[in-house]
């Protein structure tokens, strides 16, 4: 590694990126994007390994030492290789292969990587090494992107409230304050990114899991449509609500990934719903003017003075004066009275037991385990599932077959109905409301509220959502706020989602993951 000392050192003088409309001088990657990163790059001032070794060197002074985040998994010991070869391609051809050509990318550990274990967080999988990518994965390989490291998470994406698993001793730590939780089940995608272990991220949602890391941690999260984003090969929790999205500290960045990882897959047969739907590119609708003339509709079901804490409450409202100020018209505020019946009314069906039988069987003769019972039966999983794994083994029954499916389905459809006709009627573009109700709590809290939005209307309904940085509360504690969309609207959401983060720029980074010194950097690359 000695010969990239010097050209480190000059990227670290002359790299010039662009964060939140300011120049600055990146001494360390402070919040890079995939666009002043590949203009650095096509300006012969930065290679693919030389951003990769920055990358490395974040997470090699902060995920185990320091403020110790914990949120990665594994870093990829081919990353530097992979970064050579594009490199190499890049010389030869002077194009990019793609457009996420040498962007670094965080990767929760339920996305099967077929040169790296994919452990969905549990012991029992240490050793599991598909026989191939998932369907995002390979897009994004396609499109030029470095895995750099798998990311920690809630063991079987179980849990919205925080990240822990059995593959890694204790929970992954929030970098606003290493007290608190990163939120679930992406958390460790989520610290990784804010904390600038990579350039952009990859999460999976099917109640919070996305939005909520995103909100906890000043990032934007994009839940998409149901549909639009292919599952297959990713663990799954429940198909009836699983879905991949980007996790990325910009709007743009998020864009990007998406306009990567949509499309028809037709080994997940839900995909063949956005056929005709998705536009050539996504990057057309990042209009920063785009909430002038908007109608945002307030849903204060999901945020009232008596359900919230009083300064998430406050930032919500200050929010709201925010969109007027950026010409949006805010209707105040929309309801859908039969929203805390219906929600209250789903029965509890189990599908982890069906659809990761099938997950383990596309694994291949190799896989460490063949059934959810083997797994079970191992013991090497975290104590705190043990209940919900023995559970979902007892019920045999297929999914389908419950009592309760028929009435989930009209559930679903009936709340997707009302929130439609409750859009329709006050000719509203989106509802808006914060992705959490409460601040980050501490680690080892589950007494406290932890005031989640996300599991209340877009995981039912399989409608987009998504959420952005809405401020600080406490001085460092990140809130999120949420644009809940109709179906494939993500055109609309992108769109105003980008006009309110150019507005604010709320995000900041954390205190905890500061740039590494130069002396500290060559010492490093010395070794």
């Amino acid at each position: 590694m000695k010969k990239y000392i010097l050209p480190l050192l000059l990227v670290y003088v002359t790299l010039i990126t662009s964060v939140s409309g300011q120049s600055i001088k990146a001494k360390n990657l402070p919040e890079a994007t995939i666009t002043s990163l590949h203009e650095a790059m096509q300006a012969g001032k930065l290679t693919a390994v030389q951003l990769v070794q920055l990358y490395l060197d974040r997470i090699d002074a902060y995920d185990k030492k320091g403020p110790y985040l914990n949120a990665i998994i594994m870093v990829n010991p081919k990353a530097l290789s992979e970064a050579r070869r594009l490199d190499s391609l890049y010389k030869a051809t002077g194009q990019l292969v793609g457009p996420l050509h040498g962007i670094p990318i965080i990767v929760k550990d339920n996305y099967n990587t077929f040169d790296m274990p994919t452990t969905n967080g549990t012991l029992a999988m240490k050793k599991s090494i598909p026989p191939y990518d998932a369907y995002v994965i390979q897009k994004i390989r396609d499109a030029g992107a470095i895995i750099i490291a798998k990311s920690n998470l809630a063991e079987f994406a179980m849990s919205g409230q925080f990240s822990v698993s059995s593959i890694l001793p204790g929970y992954s730590r929030n970098p606003y304050d290493t007290k608190r939780t990163t939120a679930g089940s992406s958390g460790g995608t989520a610290a990784a990114v804010t904390a600038n272990f990579g350039t952009i991220g990859l999460g999976t949602d099917t109640g919070s899991s996305i939005r909520g890391p995103a909100a906890h941690q000043s990032l934007v999260g994009f839940r998409p449509t149901l549909g639009l984003v292919s599952r297959s090969g990713i663990a799954p929790l429940s198909m009836t609500n699983d879905t991949g999205g980007p996790i990325c500290r910009t709007v743009e960045d998020a864009v990007r990934v998406l306009d990567v990882i949509v499309g028809y897959d037709k080994a997940d047969t839900v995909t063949r719903q956005n056929q005709g739907k998705i536009p050539q590119t996504y990057r057309q609708f990042l209009d920063k003017n785009g909430l002038k003339g908007a109608r945002i509709g307030v849903f204060r079901q999901l945020c009232t003075s008596k359900n919230s804490d009083p300064q998430v409450y406050a930032l919500f409202n200050k929010a709201l004066d925010e969109l007027r100020a950026a010409g949006a018209i805010v209707i105040d505020s929309v309801r859908v009275p039969e929203l805390d019946t219906i929600n209250k009314s789903f029965d509890t069906i189990p599908q982890l037991r069906r659809d990761f039988n099938l997950y383990l069987a596309n694994l291949g003769p190799n896989a460490p385990h063949k059934t959810l019972a083997s797994i079970i039966k191992s013991k090497q999983f975290h104590p705190y599932l043990e209940k919900s794994l023995l559970d979902a083994q007892a019920d045999t029954l297929a999914p389908e077959a419950h009592k309760g499916w028929a009435k989930n389905l009209a559930l679903r459809e009936r709340l997707r109905q009302l929130l439609l006709r409750a859009m329709d009627s006050t000719q509203v573009d989106v509802l808006v409301y914060p992705s959490f109700s409460y601040p980050p709590r501490l680690i080892g809290d589950l007494n406290t509220p932890s005031g989640t939005n996300n599991n209340a209307l877009s995981p039912p309904t399989g409608f987009p959502a998504f959420s952005v940085p809405m401020g600080f509360t406490y001085d460092q504690l990140p809130a999120g706020l949420q644009f809940f969309g109709r179906p494939y609207s993500e055109p609309t959401l992108i769109r105003l989602c980008y006009a309110y983060e150019q507005a604010t720029h709320h995000r900041r980074p954390p205190e905890s993951t500061p740039s590494l010194s130069k002396r500290k950097h060559k010492a490093v690359l010395a070794q």
